[in-house]
């Protein structure tokens, strides 16, 4: 029992799937494309009609009729079809509406239409005013029509009533929003020709197209109705969009209208069927493909486009014109958004605070030059200028974060070198004044250049203190060990002169000079005192002229010179000598016992 309940379950699903799988073959029927939510309020797609549409390849091109319940939209689709009532849409005889959301023939009619071979398909709408509905909801399946449709027909029994206009006023904003552009730019899609069709009994008197002119005419205002006002203004735009409306006259065909469906065209009223076939012809030469940012759209591209409305229908609790606008511009709001981060990705930070600024500031201009060029709508526009602006200062926000870290990084490198560099400084072979002021010129001259940015003003304060610091301790260091080494230097050259040279006057010299250091100073001057004589500082100057120039750095060569030195004293002590002896005019150690004259004692 087990098992055959699991073999049932698997060829349910089996079934299922290769329902879902298989494409629609029997596309002559109604198709929902649009299905109202459990609430009534909102619309949600039908997957059935998406895959009908889906399999068109050419051009798509709708036609959709709207209008109040019970009105005949369902039979004037199948007129325009040449269908019966029980072949094409299905047509409701009772008082409650038939059509719920939005349903379109299967079976698209083929037409040429400036050379191109369009697929046209005809939208069966929902009724407006109906029991147990939301205006909200008339409004979604209106704003839906008149987006999706090539050409909107607008169908009313009788005349034209104050509330059929106020219907028009979605109509109206998307045609102030979208079909304003500039002619030769592209645009988000090709207003629907809108086609007032009045079916009345009667056809003397008044046209319809003066009963179209009269009812756009504006209503005295005197005690300033908001609501009248309203209308008003949808008065004047659709007095501005005729260009792009046409008025229609329909009799009715038959006095018993509950009979309509079983009767044929010989028993119609013959001025109804003259009428239609002037109608069909009407509609077929209004009719052009629907274009989507300046191109065609195909089945698929037209379901997509559904989608994208459909959304931004359902997104608020009211449909409104602003979020169709952001739609559009989304896709425009991010290549201005990629324009600016590209143009900023290309300087290299860090960057002063000013220049970081200019450089936003020219991005942001060109991203919203280009978004005035290129965006949809006009009054509602304003609200996507607002999201692009919002989201071009959340990026400058990252590249102004980047900038500060990489000023950070950047000086504090600075810092740490100069800090390495002065540690050095103060522990010099040979200290020399003229080599720390250098180093200390050179900190300043690379901070200067390679600090920038935000950072700057913090880290300079710091390189500052820190400068002044290390010459204090420098200073402080400085003539007392400037002292010792001349110390050190005057017993060297003792020995120097008494051992190795043997040059009388230079041992001499420095005996001079540490009787002077050691005992002179110690008798007369202090050590902080010997540091403000005049002989001091020519000391001072001598040495540093030996020890520091542009030249010569004997603190880096000082080794070096010393083993030199050190090699050309020996040889000279065991070779140059016994060359030059007689030639050295200066006094030398001479040991006159043991020189080769020395008269022999008996």
């Amino acid at each position: 029992m087990k098992i055959s309940r699991l073999v049932l379950v698997i060829l349910y699903l089996l079934c299922f799937f290769a329902y879902k799988s298989f494409p629609i073959h029997d596309l002559h029927q109604a198709f929902p494309i649009v299905e109202p939510d459990p609430g009534h309020t909102k619309l949600r797609l039908s997957s059935e009609g998406l895959e009908a549409i889906s399999q068109i390849m050419n051009p798509v091109a709708a036609v959709a009729v709207i209008g109040p319940y019970r009105s005949g939209k369902s039979f004037l689709l199948n007129q325009l079809l040449s269908l019966s009532c029980y072949e094409g849409f299905g047509v409701g005889h009772m008082r409650d509406t038939k059509t719920k959301g939005i349903w379109i023939w299967g079976a698209p009619v083929e037409m040429e239409i400036n050379g191109v071979k369009t697929s046209v398909l005809y939208l069966d709408t929902e009724g407006f005013e109906s029991v147990g509905k939301s205006n909200v909801y008339d409004d979604r399946i209106f704003a839906l029509a008149t987006i999706l449709s090539s050409v909107l027909i607008y169908n009313l029994p009788e005349t034209i009533r104050e509330a059929d206009i106020s219907r028009l006023s979605f109509a109206v904003e998307i045609a102030e929003e979208f079909y304003g552009r500039v002619k030769g730019q592209d645009v988000a899609f090709e207003p629907a020709k809108l086609l007032w069709l009045i079916q009345r009994d009667f056809l003397q008197g008044k046209s319809v197209q003066e009963m179209v002119n009269e009812a756009l005419q504006h209503v005295p205002n005197k005690d300033g109705d908001k609501n009248i006002n309203l209308v008003n203004q949808i008065r004047d735009s659709l007095a501005i969009m005729g260009d792009n409306s046409t008025a229609f006259s329909l009799p009715q065909p038959h006095l018993q209208r509950t009979k309509l469906c079983d009767m044929n065209d010989g028993e119609l009223d013959p001025a109804y069927v003259d009428r239609r076939e002037q109608l069909k012809a009407l509609v077929a030469r209004i009719t052009r493909p629907k274009i989507v940012q300046g191109k065609h759209l195909n089945g698929k591209e037209f379901v997509a486009f559904l989608e994208q409305i459909l959304d931004a229908l359902n997104k608020g609790e009211i449909p409104s014109t602003g979020s169709l606008v952001e739609v559009f511009n989304k896709g425009i709001l991010e290549r201005c958004l990629k324009l600016y981060s590209d143009a900023m990705s290309k300087l290299h930070l860090p960057l002063s605070e000013k220049s970081l600024q200019d450089a936003h500031e020219s991005s942001r201009e060109e991203a919203m030059k280009v978004f005035d060029e290129q965006h949809f709508g006009r009054h509602h526009a304003k609200r996507s200028v607002v999201q692009l602006d919002e989201e071009l200062e959340q990026v400058y926000k990252s590249f102004v974060l980047a900038n500060q870290y990489q000023s950070a990084k950047v000086c504090e490198d600075l810092y740490t070198s100069c800090e390495e560099k002065m540690d050095q400084l103060q522990v010099l072979r040979l200290p020399s004044m003229a080599k720390f002021n250098s180093g200390i010129l050179q900190c300043n001259q690379s901070f200067e250049r390679d600090c920038v940015g935000p950072s700057k003003a913090n880290y300079e304060q710091r390189m500052m203190k820190m400068l002044g610091k290390s010459k204090s301790l420098f200073i402080k260091e400085y003539n007392h060990r400037l002292f010792n080494w001349l110390v050190a230097f005057s017993l060297v050259m003792v020995v120097v002169g008494r051992f190795i040279v043997k040059f009388i006057l230079i041992e001499i010299g420095a005996w001079i000079l540490f009787i002077f250091l050691e005992t002179y100073t110690r008798m007369f001057w202090s050590a902080e005192s010997l540091y403000y004589n005049p002989v001091w500082h020519y000391t001072v100057g001598t040495w540093e002229t030996l020890v520091y120039s542009p030249i010569l750095d004997l603190d880096r060569w000082a080794v070096p010179i010393g083993i030199v030195a050190a090699v050309l004293v020996v040889y000279w002590r065991c070779y140059g000598r016994r060359k030059h002896a007689s030639r050295w005019l200066l006094p030398l150690y001479n040991n006159h016992k043991a020189g080769p004259n020395r008269p022999r004692s008996d």
